[in-house]
């Protein structure tokens, strides 16, 4: 096949589980197709660099948006007040990106074309014509922002956004030739918000990557871009409501937080607590993963899956999720996963895998045959495969 994937960014460096997802089935896709990757592209030489990795040409949109504690990313805020769109959509819109587009699919020839991420289709000029793969359901995310929010103007800005997200979203999905989630969960969501039919392709994980090398870690460790609202709203309740009860108990067990961009927030906890360390952006995350005891996942808001819990199983590393952290995955609570959704339960599980070898053994032995057995990139690659040779079926009348 000759496929177009249109995206809102390059895939490295490779910071975000959407990036990870991508790179890992584009990958398998490039080996037996032709690709061709048209994306924003934010000024740094890796992304194009190591394109050709992932595809056959790549087409690089230069665009840049504006840090989140920027006087530019205020404004837009504030304009997002009064825009249709939601702000999450909007700053994103491209005229290069829609010019670019429709030139390729003016000119070239394609079996099958893919707007990876709602936010693309704010620059596709053909969605009808598209397999549209939504890695969250976004509406229901930014439902549970408003959901969460401490205080009033947080829970009405929150809740604008989530109610303009909800109809772009609707339009997109109702608009495009087919709509493809990551979970089960995600796709029966969008076709029961949305009226359209939605097919799910799980998420996959490189096995022999993640192959632990050492023996078991120590202590307690997060792994997740820290720019992401999801991952903060989590560490911070996690901080504040979790951890103090399990220090009550051991006061000296380590916590690390990996990720990308921490905001001062979070780079204030380590200040506060000698045995909290914020790492920021690391090389490889792998280190961190196999050097620990526990990952946690202490997630109050988010959608999609979490890939971030199968890298965990497949470096064998026993994982304590809330149950929104886990939503979508195939798991098993008190076998492949230890789920806890209040902080009492949740201090409890991490102090009871952090204490026992064996009982932390036996989860991330089962957890790891699960994800080595049902989700390699190949597998969940060739599912999606799949459907893209369907998306070029004609339809029956």
């Amino acid at each position: 096949m000759k496929l177009l994937w249109a995206n809102s960014g390059f895939l490295h460096p490779t910071t975000r589980g959407g990036q990870i997802r991508t790179l890992g089935m584009l990958r398998q896709l490039h080996r037996r197709h032709e690709i061709h990757y048209a994306a924003l592209w934010d000024g740094q030489p890796e992304g194009v660099a190591r394109a050709a990795e992932y595809s056959t040409r790549a087409f690089p949109l230069a665009f840049r948006t504006a840090s989140k504690r920027s006087p530019r990313f205020a404004m837009e805020v504030v304009a997002g007040v009064f825009s249709k769109l939601p702000l999450a959509i909007g700053r994103w819109r491209s005229s290069e990106m829609q010019n670019i587009l429709a030139k390729l699919i003016r000119e070239e020839s394609y079996d099958a074309m893919v707007c990876d991420f709602l936010v693309t289709a704010v620059n596709f000029p053909e969605i009808e014509k598209a397999v549209l793969f939504q890695h969250n359901v976004e509406s229901v995310i930014w439902e549970r922002h408003a959901e969460t929010a401490t205080d009033a103007p947080r829970r009405k800005y929150f809740a604008a956004q989530a109610r303009r997200m909800g109809v772009f979203e609707a339009d997109i999905c109702r608009r495009a030739a087919r709509v493809v989630a990551v979970s089960e969960s995600d796709a029966a969501q969008m076709s029961e918000r949305f009226g359209v039919v939605c097919s799910a392709i799980p998420t996959g994980v490189d096995i022999e990557y993640f192959s632990r090398s050492s023996a078991r870690g120590q202590g307690l460790v997060f792994v997740g871009s820290m720019d992401w609202m999801p991952n903060v709203d989590g560490i911070t309740w996690f901080t504040q409501d979790i951890l103090p009860l399990i220090r009550a108990v051991n006061r000296t067990i380590p916590v690390t937080i990996v990720g990308r961009a921490p905001p001062p927030g979070i780079q204030a906890l380590a200040a506060s607590d000698p045995h909290l360390h914020v790492t920021g952006t690391v090389p490889d995350v792998r280190p961190y993963l196999w050097n620990a005891a526990v990952s946690i996942v202490p997630l109050r808001i988010g959608g999609g899956t979490r890939i971030k819990i199968y890298e965990a199983m497949a470096a064998g590393v026993p994982v304590v999720s809330t149950t929104i952290g886990a939503e979508g995955l195939d798991v098993r609570d008190g076998q492949t996963i230890a789920l806890a959704d209040t902080p009492a339960d949740f201090a409890r599980r991490c102090l009871e895998l952090a204490g026992s070898a064996a009982v932390a053994n036996e989860m991330s032995r089962a957890a790891r045959e699960m994800v080595a057995l049902r989700y390699s990139w190949d597998q969940v690659t060739r599912a999606f495969e799949q459907l893209l040779l369907q998306a070029q079926e004609p339809a029956t009348p």
